[in-house]
């Protein structure tokens, strides 16, 4: 039997999925936390309805982390995430590598515009870069620049220069090319490290989004560029979600970073999230189930999306 853990003092049920069935195939450190924002009715979660799906599908995880929310408390709890990782990072290495993506993600963290992060964070040492963008100009709306610029990097003191966009001049193979070619010149002034293990580039944060269908970046379910294993930025030119010309960073750039989180939120997205997370086989077939940092894996749901699991 599942043993279940219960932390008064937090109202937070900790799950070990060291005590599930099936330990060989979970890595040994993994846990599920529904945090105090969690209302549990209408919900019913068994810890014996978290299979062996889940751990097959991180592994190679070292840490597994799953938090369920209220929507309107996801991004008090993903800014406090960021801002920690931030202080841990500019403290330690005296810079902060965030990799952002498209949709509702830059919504989320409009909260680190507010006290008290806003006024505490060394804004100057971060740098920022994109998992993936449309090959569209800057100030088109379809730009995960543009987003995120109109929603939160204009807001903030990030020097220019730690802003690293596409040059969004070029085709979508020499957008690509360039992006990677930024990354190298990165690594050389010991902006970015290398990760030891991979030797592909190590990221301290990745922040995900994922789609119905279970994409994360522009790497979509069943097309040849989810098994891309050499280059660190690739492209594609014929995305099955408009518009189809992208770039993206490659798995092994993904899973080389030091901390990644999933943000996903919606009845929509439920089904996807079931697939990796819940009784179902298809876990791997989906590029979010692929998603394996080097370091800790946090997914950040709301109800909607979890109310399948």
């Amino acid at each position: 039997m599942a043993s279940i853990y219960s932390t008064l003092s937090s109202n937070t049920l900790r799950f070990a999925l060291s005590s599930f069935p099936n330990t060989s195939l979970q890595p040994p450190s993994s846990h599920i936390f529904f945090s105090r924002p969690l209302s549990f009715k209408g919900l019913s979660f068994n810890p014996k309805s978290f299979p062996a799906p889940l751990k097959a599908s991180m592994a190679g995880t070292n840490n597994v982390v799953i938090e369920v929310f209220e929507q309107e408390d996801l991004a008090v709890s993903l800014a406090k995430y960021v801002a920690d990782l931030s202080n841990k990072f500019t403290s330690e290495r005296g810079a902060f590598t965030v990799c952002l993506s498209g949709g509702s993600l830059i919504k989320f963290l409009g909260k680190l515009l507010e006290p008290p992060y806003y006024d505490s964070l060394e804004w100057s040492k971060w740098h920022v870069f994109w998992l993936d963008e449309r090959v569209v100009p800057k100030t088109h709306e379809d730009s995960n620049y543009k987003l995120a610029l109109d929603g939160l990097l204009c807001k903030v003191p990030i020097p220019p220069g730690n802003v690293h966009a596409i040059n969004d001049t070029l085709s979508a193979e020499g957008a690509a090319d360039d992006y990677e070619t930024c990354l190298r010149e990165l690594v050389n002034s010991s902006v970015i490290t290398l990760s030891p293990s991979s030797g592909f580039p190590k990221f301290d944060l990745v922040l995900l989004g994922m789609g119905p269908d279970g994409h994360v970046a522009s790497l979509f379910p069943g097309h040849p560029l989810v098994q891309e294993n050499e280059r660190w930025v690739t492209f594609i030119k014929d995305s099955p979600k408009p518009p189809p010309e992208r770039i993206t960073f490659t798995f092994p750039v993904i899973n080389a970073s030091a901390y990644a989180a999933l943000v996903v939120t919606g009845k929509g997205k439920a089904d996807a999230v079931h697939s990796v997370l819940g009784k179902s086989q298809n876990s791997v077939k989906l590029p979010a189930g692929l998603v394996s940092p080097e370091g800790e894996l946090k997914w950040f749901l709301d109800k909607d999306a979890a109310s399948k699991l």
